[in-house]
């Protein structure tokens, strides 16, 4: 379990490519810091198990399933990603549930500067703004962020300097691809209602009635 809030960026030392898995080893001396083999790292929003690791880097192993559904399969030696470890029970909580398992990509369609924010227009992958709520949660390459506006399958964000100066969100421009997470209690509640809607009563016009 990760918070959303990206602890550091990494830069992707080498890859080796299987048939359609890959391996990815990546350097942060801040991530291994206390790294065990075994632990999880959520990269670009992806949660991925440590295989080996030295003082500087770590590997990373990534299954087929997760190179189709993520924007992993893009990167090359060189590129940034947003590091997380996983949630320590010690720790604070300051961020959203984030389980690491991508819903799906989207299109960065629109990027603007006001102020001291910076706002992004992200195009979602087909069936997943109905996950999505004004004001809700969503993971963007892992990083937490909340929802200001949607239209249709269209989603906008906003970064403020911080976060747009220490995540690869605030490099990222028009066309780019990024890792979406959908909030893990709304997929839960939507589910609850597809499958079992018409036998317990909970619909979505029962809970539009009711302020939620």
């Amino acid at each position: 379990m990760f918070t959303g809030i990206i602890e550091d960026v990494g830069t992707v030392q080498s890859l080796k490519r299987g048939v359609q898995s890959m391996a990815l080893t990546i350097e942060s001396p801040k991530i291994v810091e206390d790294v065990q083999l075994g632990d999880s790292i959520s990269v670009n929003g992806v949660c991925l198990t440590v295989t080996e690791f030295t003082n500087r880097v770590f590997t990373v192993d990534v299954m087929p399933e997760t190179v189709k559904a993520s924007t992993i399969r893009l990167l090359k030696p060189g590129a940034k990603v947003n590091l997380e470890r996983a949630m320590s029970a010690q720790g604070r909580f300051g961020g959203h549930f984030v389980s690491g398992h991508i819903d799906g990509t989207g299109t960065i369609m629109k990027k603007e500067h006001k102020e001291n924010a910076v706002y992004y227009t992200i195009k979602l992958a087909e069936g997943l703004a109905q996950y999505c709520i004004p004001k809700g949660s969503i993971a963007i390459d892992g990083t937490s962020l909340t929802i200001f506006q949607i239209e249709k399958n269209e989603i906008t964000i906003s970064l403020i300097p911080l976060t747009h100066k220490d995540t690869i969100l605030g490099q990222k421009n028009v066309g780019e691809a990024v890792n979406i997470e959908n909030d893990l209690i709304g997929k839960y509640i939507v589910q609850q209602i597809k499958n079992n809607g018409q036998t317990t009563g909970l619909t979505a016009s029962f809970l539009a009635e009711n302020g939620f």
